[in-house]
Parts: C-alpha cells; sequence; structure tokens
C-alpha cells in the first residue's frame, strides 16, 4: 500500500480493554501537505499519531508511512520521520548544542556533519545565541522550539507535530506557527495535531476532525465550511433556563438549529440580522432575558458544534 501517498491509514483502530481510543478511522497525506488532525483533548489525536510513528501497535487496521507499513515495518517508518511529542523531550542539564548532539549521535550523525548540522538546526530554530546555556532556564516557547530541531536532525521526510503550541506565550506560539510553514515550504511533509481551530486553518491543506476516536469530517478547509453552508452562529447567554423559549426559536423562520449546554445557547441561522430581534421579542414574552449576544460567520468551531452539538474547546 501508500500509492504515492505521504501516509495512507485504513481502518486504524486502538483499544484500550473496554476503551476504544480510535475507532476505525481512514485518510489519506499527499506528500508535501500540513495536514492537521483537529479535534478537543481526548479524541484520540494523539493515540494516532502514536501509532503512526510506531510507538503504540495498532488493535486492528494499519497504515502506511512513506510506503512502509507501520505494524509489518516500523523500523523502515522511523527512519522517515521526526517527531515532536507533545510533552517536552530534553535534557534540561544539557545546554542547546549538547542536547542536539547528543541526539544527533543516536541517529547517527558523527565529527564534522553532526558538528554541521548541529549548527543548521541552532540557526534554523534561532537558538544560535543561546547555545550554550543550561535548556532548564529556558522558556517554553524555547524548549518548544528546541524539541522541534531535535526532530529535524536527521532530515526527515515527514515531521508529526502533537500539540507542540500547547502552554506557551503567544510570540513563541507565532515563531512555531512559522516554522512550520517554512519547512514545509522547503518541502516537508507536516503532520499536526491541535484544539486550537485557528491554527489548523492558518496551516493545513487537508484538515480531519476527531471526535471520540473517530474522524467526523475530512477535507481542504473550504469544503468543511460547506458543511455549515452559508449559515450564521449566534451564540447566547440566558438569566434562566427555559426549554420553552429554546423551542419557539425552533420554529422561527431562518433558524437552522439550536442546541444549549452550560447555560449557552447556540443557533444556527441563515442571516442574524433578520432572526436577531425576533429571538428577543420571543424571549421578552417567555420571560427570559438574553444577557449577551455574539455573531460569527462559519468557520471550523462552527462546523464541530454542529457535528456534534458541543463548542470544539470543551
Amino acid at each position: 500500500m501508500g500509492n504515492g501517498y505521504a501516509i495512507e491509514v485504513k481502518e486504524l483502530h486502538k483499544d484500550y480493554g473496554d476503551v476504544h481510543a480510535v475507532q476505525g478511522i481512514n485518510f489519506t497525506v499527499e506528500r508535501g501537505e500540513i495536514f492537521s488532525l483537529l479535534g478537543p483533548n481526548g479524541a484520540g489525536k494523539t493515540t494516532t499519531i502514536s501509532m503512526l510513528s510506531c510507538l503504540l501497535h495498532p488493535t486492528a487496521g494499519d497504515a502506511w508511512v512513506m510506503g512502509h507499513s507501520v505494524s509489518q515495518d516500523p523500523m523502515a517508518v522511523k527512519e522517515t520521520l521526526g517527531m515532536v511529542p507533545q510533552e517536552i523531550a530534553i535534557y534540561e542539564d544539557l545546554s542547546a548544542r549538547e542536547n542536539l548532539t547528543f541526539w544527533g549521535k543516536m541517529y547517527g550523525l558523527r565529527g564534522d556533519a553532526l558538528r554541521q548540522r548541529v549548527d543548521e538546526i541552532l540557526e534554523m530554530i534561532g537558538l544560535t545565541d543561546r547555545q550554550k546555556g543550561r535548556t532548564g532556564k529556558f522558556s517554553g516557547g524555547m524548549k518548544r522550539r528546541l524539541n522541534i530541531g531535535i526532530a529535524l536532525l536527521h532530515k526527515p521526510q515527514i515531521i508529526y507535530m502533537d500539540e507542540p503550541t500547547v502552554g506557551i506565550d503567544p510570540q513563541s506560539r507565532r515563531k512555531i506557527l512559522d516554522s512550520v510553514l517554512d519547512l514545509n515550504k522547503q518541502g516537508m511533509t507536516v503532520l499536526y495535531t491541535t484544539h486550537y481551530m485557528e491554527e489548523a486553518q492558518e496551516l493545513s491543506d487537508h484538515i480531519a476532525i476527531m471526535d471520540h476516536g473517530k474522524i467526523i469530517a475530512y477535507g481542504a478547509h473550504e469544503e468543511l465550511i460547506k458543511i455549515v453552508g452559508e449559515l450564521d452562529r449566534i451564540t447566547l447567554t440566558l438569566n434562566m433556563e427555559s426549554a420553552g423559549v429554546l423551542d419557539a426559536w425552533r420554529a422561527l423562520e431562518g433558524v437552522k438549529t439550536v442546541s444549549a449546554e452550560d447555560g449557552t445557547v447556540h443557533l444556527f441561522v441563515d442571516d442574524s440580522n433578520l432572526v436577531l430581534p425576533h429571538l428577543f421579542e420571543t424571549a421578552n414574552r417567555s420571560d427570559v432575558r438574553i444577557t449577551s449576544v455574539a455573531i460569527q460567520e462559519p468557520n471550523l468551531e462552527a462546523v464541530f458544534l454542529h457535528l456534534t452539538g458541543r463548542a470544539l474547546r470543551d
């Protein structure tokens, strides 16, 4: 299998006893693209990426990375890829240069070739000036960038990035997103997992939305947005729970769906300008007060909400 794809996933499953962490997923990643797995925490993204990097053995199904089966030929798979794990994996007592040199030796690099590659990586991740400092004193963003550098030492064909911007400041996050785009411009295939809709939207050629171990939508950004069509999303909070007012809103012309969770109501409507006055009128008649209103045009969060009835950030 493989069929020229960078990654091909067929009916991949991972069970832990009665827990079905990944449930028969299928997708393909073209060579040279950025592909995002988008979904909330616990959706199965890390389990998927762990199977694709041969850290976990699938319960059923298989996947091919650069034509090599993860279940039949894991060593060949590992040689093609670099992995940036969710947890930072560096030796904090060592400097950035010492970390890169250690991992370079683990990849089989030696002598001048190793020194030259470490220099290139330090330049690429913007840590040349800080290369001798103990990494335990680095910021979270600097540690993340060093983690990315380690994954790139052996010039992999594909890089996996598992939630690489979690828990870091906005400036470091921006640098990491820019580095992903730069790597891709150089021809690198990137498999990226995130629960940040904006990241998937900015970076990706194709996106698979995961929830509860399944892929619930898959395609280019524009294709996914078409799932909710041209509908506007209105998010409201109310001063009290009221099933009556929700039913009344569902009956209004131009209202497509209404869902409520934890005091917040989400509506998908044809035209928010036309519908909004009627929402207030109906609430008034039910003695319910609308305490806040937010209106959004279609985005990936709206797609997730439309498909699951829940907000992506839960």
